[in-house]
Parts: structure tokens; sequence; C-alpha cells
């Protein structure tokens, strides 16, 4: 096992860099193939842009709606496979963590710990996150507003770690949608942390009928163009070389063969934005 270390957030964030982070991958680790190859393809498209870039997937799916749906391969052996993309590939890697107990463990496998949307205001968890020093991403629960995420960073502050990601990723509208709010974007960042847009769980379409899941891929370019323009740090999107066959959210993650071309096409948004805030009006 590599020990992990923690990414640079402020040099990999600098607006004078002119470039948005990317925090991408699979939903979940399903096999090591799938792992490397999105992160291979995700590197080289990220050197050629120049765009600073966190690798992502849950090592466990936790957050299921059906009890039959796929969790995972196994704690150690997800882990390690990300361990391995870290040391082999050069990239840092960021999991999802669920409980208090897992803390410890994932932490020694990788770069920084996400708390997910629907454990944002777990307090005990945040703050085991925080007090591994790792950076910590909050994904803001579609059931918060963005002024109630002031209230995570303390938490996380509360630690003395000042290594700290919000991430938007929609509200709830009715019983089978989520509606991003890009008010959402500069009312998070008004605390000085950076502010991520989740381009992918943004489009998802919960609690249907089958317990399965859906989306709205086709929308991805649509948001992701609209919270770079809001004014957004970076973006997560969760990718895959054949979305129909992923094993977790398949119906709203990105094929892996489109990454280039978006991440090309907002790169030009987010330079244009930032050239533009940077003239004297």
């Amino acid at each position: 096992m590599t020990r992990a270390s923690n990414p640079d957030l402020p040099s990999m964030l600098s607006r004078n860099s002119g470039r948005f982070l990317l925090i991408a991958g699979p939903c979940v680790v399903e096999n090591r193939e799938v792992v490397f190859e999105t992160a291979t393809v995700l590197k080289a498209i990220t050197v050629k842009l120049e765009i600073p870039f966190i690798f992502k997937a849950s090592y466990r799916k936790a957050n299921r709606t059906r009890s039959d749906s796929f969790k995972g391969i196994g704690d150690l052996k997800a882990l390690q496979i990300l361990a391995d993309v870290r040391s082999q590939l050069g990239i840092p890697v960021i999991t999802d963590v669920h409980e208090t107990a897992e803390v410890e463990l994932a932490a020694k496998y990788v770069d920084a710990l996400q708390i997910p949307a629907f454990l944002c205001r777990q307090t005990d968890l945040i703050q085991a996150a925080a007090r591994t020093g790792k950076p910590v991403n909050i994904k803001k629960g579609q059931f918060l507003s963005p002024q109630s995420m002031g209230f995570g960073i303390e938490k996380i502050l509360e630690t003395g770690n000042k290594n700290i990601l919000l991430t938007e990723r929609g509200s709830t509208f009715g019983y089978g949608d989520l509606v991003v709010d890009f008010r959402s974007i500069p009312t998070m960042r008004q605390w000085g942390f950076p502010v991520i847009l989740d381009i992918t769980h943004s489009l998802q379409q919960p609690n249907q009928p089958g317990g399965i899941t859906g989306g709205q891929p086709a929308m991805i370019e649509t948001i992701a163009r609209a919270g770079i323009a809001a004014g957004a740090d970076g973006i997560f999107m969760e990718t895959h070389p054949n979305p129909s066959t992923a094993l977790s959210d398949g119906a709203n993650m990105l094929d892996l063969s489109q990454a280039e071309s978006l991440l090309t096409g907002l790169l030009k948004i987010y330079q244009l934005v930032h050239k533009l805030d940077s003239i004297s009006l």
C-alpha cells in the first residue's frame, strides 16, 4: 500500500491558472479494468488541457435504493485499486466515506475524502474525515439550502483542517427530479472555499418506481456550461467507458468518449468568463 498525501488544493485551484478543477471517474470501483481505463483516459485529457485533476470512485456504495443493488467488490480490494491508480498513474484520488469507523482505513489509501450528499449533516463523520488532515469535499444534500453549508464548514474548521471543498448537486423538487439553482455557486463561494458543480448527479431522477435511479445525461453539457459561467471553481462528474453496463448510476453518467469534447468546451468558457472578470469596468 502506498501512503497517500494531500493534494495541493490552493495551487490546483488558483484562478490565475485559467483552469478549473476536475473531479471525475466511475461511480464505484467495479473492477480494475474499468477504473484504470477511465483514469488513464482522463489523465491524458487533463494533461493535454492542463486541467488539474482528482480521480474519483467510491470503494463501496452504502446508499442504494434497493438492497440487491451493487455495493462493491470488497473494501480492501477496491481501496487497493484506488491506491494503485495513485501510485502508478500519479493522480490524486478521492473516495466517499459513510461511517466514522471507515474513515481511518480509507484515508490510508486515498488523498482526499468525500462526504456524500445524504450524509452532509453527520457531524461525527465530517469531523472524523477532517481530523485525518486530508482535504474534505462535502456534497450539499438536495434537502439543504446553500446557506446551510456554512455549518458544515464550521464543523471542519473546528478540527483545524482548512482544506475544504463544497459541491453543489441540485435540489429536490417534487418526487422524481433534481434542479440546480445556480445561485448556490456564488452563495457558497462567499466563505472563501472552492465550490464544485456536480454535473452528473444533479441530473439524476431518483425515487423511480422500479427502485433504480434514472437520469438525463443529454443535459450534462448544458448544466456544465451554465455552472462554469456562474463561477464554479470546478466540475465533478461520473464517467464510464460504457454507461449502459455500469453497475451504479449508469443512467446519468457521461460516456468516457465524450469527456474530451466536453472539457475542451468548458475550458474555453471558463477562460472567457475569468478574462471578463479581470476587466475593470
